[in-house]
């Protein structure tokens, strides 16, 4: 059971101090709909993001950013939801398991080029696409374009059925770059919450909005810090709440 405030540290299970001797699947935080593994954490520290540490992020979004703005209509598909879309031959066979998008304005999708579906956390690599429903435009953000080229098209194309409606797909090449083989999924999570909070959710009605990533530093380091900061400040508020 989620304790008041929507989290709680560790389900039953105490440890003295952050992480001690807790094994790799032990839960580490419980978050409204995500619970982090140790090993879910652990990556934030220098490895590749599992598919539940950008869960965990989309959920925090929504939680303290998006309720915000209630009149907001803007959906952060999770990455299993991304990929189940993605492998299924007949996207419209998922309508009941996916948001109702009839009032949708904007959907955030993770992008994996994984294509196992037997195979948990597979693939070896993250992106990101935003869907401007209002627009008619895709967007993707790749920090190894054009790496996940084809399976944003097939997203795109998958997302498209469901909305029904055509979509033009934009491969924005001149998004930031990573710089070693592990940063994909953290640049997902930051260029994720800047696109929604300086692009989206600040912008003007009437205003022209440009989506390009172009020319914009992203910290991966500092992301990495940030997150991990951000998961240890709810398991010491629920721990707070246990004592």
């Amino acid at each position: 059971m989620v304790r008041e405030g929507g989290f709680h540290p560790f389900k039953g299970r105490v440890s003295r101090h952050f992480g001690d001797s807790l094994a790799p699947d032990d839960a580490y935080l419980s978050y409204y709909d995500v619970r982090l593994t140790k090993e879910d954490v652990d990556t934030l520290k220098n490895d590749w993001l599992t598919d539940n540490t950008i869960a965990f992020w989309e959920e925090y979004l929504e939680r303290e950013e998006l309720r915000k703005y209630p009149s907001s209509h803007i959906v952060l598909l999770r990455p299993s939801m991304a990929f189940m879309l993605m492998q299924t031959p007949d996207p419209l066979t998922l309508k009941d398991a996916l948001p109702n998008f009839s009032r949708t304005t904007h959907i955030f999708l993770p992008i994996n080029d994984a294509r196992n579906v037997s195979v948990a956390e597979g693939g070896s690599h993250w992106s990101l696409l935003l869907v401007s429903v209002i627009d008619g435009v895709a967007f993707h953000y790749d920090s190894l374009t054009p790496s996940n080229y084809n399976e944003a098209r097939l997203a795109t194309d998958k997302i498209s059925t469901l909305l029904n409606r055509p979509l033009r797909f934009m491969n924005l090449e001149d998004s930031p770059q990573q710089e070693n083989s592990s940063d994909c999924g953290v640049y997902v999570c930051i260029q994720m919450r800047h696109l929604l909070l300086k692009r989206l959710l600040s912008a003007n009605a009437r205003e022209k909005v440009s989506m390009s990533m172009g020319g914009k530093l992203v910290d991966a380091s500092g992301g990495r810090k940030e997150m991990l900061k951000t998961i240890e400040g709810f398991r010491k508020e629920g721990e707070r709440r246990r004592s």
